[in-house]
């Protein structure tokens, strides 16, 4: 022990393949760190964090996993090999006690995606829901046509994209999700976290019954005759009127079509409640639906991303190929030009209002979707030198043109209605949200040839955008979890993830019962929007002012090997904060006036709306004050203490791994 480094006794006691061995030294004889990945040569410029690894005798100092004492040395004997000089100088970084054990732990166990292609299918997957074909083709052509196309555009490039790529790499460099990263960046904002959390249980309780809606129609499709078509069924009315059948028929004020029945009388069965404060009793049919679509999550995403990487080649690719038999069979239906130049005609007056430009950025955020934690999550499941900034272009790209090519599949049929009804596209374009699918497009679905066809496939398409957005949502919330609490969960990933589904299964009981579809819209309304908003304002402020957004463009260098442009960080800095700012405060100033079928909110129900919202966010000033509270020392030092990162990240080169300090 008292021989110095370059003593020859030292050589014969242990030779290099030793040293290669017990991962403390590695023959460097380079004076850069160069080092191999996965076949690909790395040469990172990290400055003082590639300085501190060096040694000047040519080898370099490696983070063991061996245990470290008290005092930080060393326990076990280390291996030495012959000097280049006569004079040597060691320096060893080692991260000692529980906690840098743990963290080295947590990221040599840590799990990778198979492929990158089950990474970027799994994001395309989640950011491609249902949205995608009722949302936007509606919003387009409420503000303006073609002419939306120009606020959109801008909002996306200048606000959505920047924020979606902020997220990616965040994730992929700290490799924590959503609670846990904030250790890494800013502790004081580890409320977020939480908030995240709480607001991906809400999506989850509303978002799959949606889905089980669209699997109560799927089965309802094999038939000879689709049950939607006609109006001599058990839960028809006097005012069902089938403009279809081959009798003339009169449409008037009063009439409803078979599919609008079908949907609110059989599916949902609203008439047998009488609003908000009185829901009725819960529907069998649709409980089954939602417990066999919680089965299908379960069993996709137990194991984590290496068996959802490998679902998502279905539900990320099937709802495309569906897509493109729907418009090549909606453009060859008569009347369709109608709708097409109803969708894009462009208002140019439109854009002089500022309705159009907050429509234009709430689309583009909700519909690439940062701030629900599954960015962040997915993307610490990549290799540390993943190109995430590709990948950011290249998933939001395919995401905003699904959306477009959605609105030609949805409107190529809406023409085809209204010359089968004699009307205006506008008339026939009234239904919004998800009535637009269940009744509207399953309407001209079952007056085509081969409907009962149609019927599957679409109804299928719609089962699987939404089963990966759900697969992320709550992947979300398991990485969250199981990163910050990996001593009690990091084993027991299966029984964790199966408490979480019988959480949201139950939390679904509402959404289930005959007033269930006023639930669903008070939740979509108020427990995500204002909510979500707030929680990524908040993210992009702690990471471009406190993090610093010279500290992450450095962080983002050292992962792709070049510095994100001024064009990166003004938007970061400043133009992303004010556009949510902008959306959320335009979104608190004019709630919306909730109106489903028949039935308008009451006043309660949007208090109602705002404590569930408020629910959430809440987390956020309440962990701030309990981190106050529990940091030593006086105000200044505690509150420099909470904006301080506590733990280093781990940097990882190949098989070493280096603390990012």
């Amino acid at each position: 022990e008292t021989e110095p480094l370059t003593s020859r006794k030292d050589v014969s006691d242990c030779n290099e393949e030793d040293c290669k061995e017990n991962g403390l030294l590695v023959r460097n004889p380079k004076p850069a760190l160069r080092l191999v990945e996965d076949g690909n040569k790395v040469h990172p410029s990290q400055g003082d964090k590639g300085e501190a690894a060096q040694i000047s005798n040519g080898y370099s100092g490696v983070q063991s996993s061996v245990p470290c004492s008290g005092m930080g040395e060393v326990e076990d004997a280390q291996c030495t090999a012959p000097a280049a000089t006569t004079t040597t100088t060691t320096t060893t970084s080692t991260t000692c006690g529980a906690e840098g054990q743990q963290q080295l732990m947590e990221l040599e166990d840590r799990e990778t995606w198979s492929k990158k292609i089950d990474f970027l299918l799994s994001v395309i997957g989640y950011a491609v829901d249902l949205g995608n074909v009722w949302r936007f083709p509606y919003i387009c052509y409420q503000n303006g046509g073609g002419a939306f196309l120009i606020p959109y555009t801008i909002m996306a490039i200048f606000g959505g994209i920047p924020l979606f790529y902020m997220e990616l790499a965040l994730g992929q460099y700290h490799r924590n999700g959503c609670i846990s990263i904030w250790r890494k960046i800013c502790p004081i904002f580890k409320g977020i976290g939480f908030a995240i959390c709480i607001i991906d249980l809400y999506v989850a309780s509303y978002y799959n019954t949606i889905m089980a809606w669209a699997f109560y129609y799927l089965v309802s499709s094999f038939t000879a005759q689709l049950p939607w078509t006609s109006c001599t069924n058990a839960w028809n009315t006097g005012n069902c009127t089938n403009y279809f059948s081959k009798d003339n028929v009169s449409w008037s004020l009063h009439s409803i079509s078979p599919a609008e029945e079908f949907y609110t009388r059989q599916v949902l069965q609203v008439h047998r409640s009488n609003g908000l404060d009185d829901l009725g009793g819960i529907s069998w049919q649709l409980t089954l639906c939602l417990l066999l679509i919680f089965t299908i999550v379960y069993f996709s995403i137990w194991k984590g991303v290496k068996t959802s990487g490998k679902v998502v080649w279905v539900t990320a690719t099937f709802p495309y190929i569906i897509l493109v038999i729907l418009l090549v069979r909606g453009a060859t239906l008569p009347g369709a030009w109608r709708g097409v130049l109803y969708y894009l005609k462009p208002d140019w007056q439109k854009l002089l209002a500022t309705e159009v430009w907050v429509d234009a950025a709430a689309q583009i955020f909700f519909s690439l979707g940062p701030g629900f934690g599954v960015l962040l999550a997915y993307a610490s499941y990549n290799k540390f030198h993943n190109n995430c900034y590709q990948d950011a272009l290249v998933t939001s790209t395919v995401n905003c043109l699904t959306s477009f090519v959605s609105g030609f599949v949805i409107f190529t049929v809406l023409g085809y209605m209204a010359e089968m009804r004699n009307e205006e596209v506008s008339e026939v374009a009234k239904d919004t949200g998800p009535s637009l699918l269940f009744i509207t497009y399953a309407e001209a679905i079952a007056n085509m040839p081969a409907s009962t066809f149609f019927a599957i496939i679409f109804f299928l398409m719609l089962l699987t955008l939404g089963l990966d957005s759900t697969f992320a949502g709550l992947e979300g919330v398991i990485t969250g979890v199981l990163d910050e609490f990996p001593h009690v969960w990091s084993k027991r990933r299966e029984l964790f993830v199966l408490g979480l589904t019988i959480m949201c299964f139950l939390g679904s009981l509402a959404t289930l019962t005959f007033g269930g579809a006023y639930v669903v819209k008070l939740f979509e309304e108020y427990a995500t929007g204002p909510a979500v908003l707030t929680v990524v304002f908040l993210e992009a402020v702690a990471v471009a002012w406190f993090y610093g957004i010279t500290q992450f463009c450095n962080d983002v260098k050292e992962m792709l090997g070049f510095t994100p442009g001024w064009y990166w960080r003004v938007c970061w800095a400043v133009v992303s904060p004010i556009f949510l700012l902008f959306v959320t405060c335009s979104f608190l100033s004019n709630p919306p006036e909730l109106r489903l079928f028949d039935y308008t909110y009451p006043y309660w129900t949007t208090v109602v709306g705002y404590c569930i919202g408020t629910s959430s966010i809440i987390c956020i000033p309440i962990y701030m004050v309990y981190r106050l509270i529990i940091t030593p020392g006086t105000l200044k030092e505690r509150i420099l203490k909470s904006i301080t990162p506590e733990t280093a990240t781990e940097v990882p080169f190949g098989d070493i791994r280096m603390n990012a300090v």
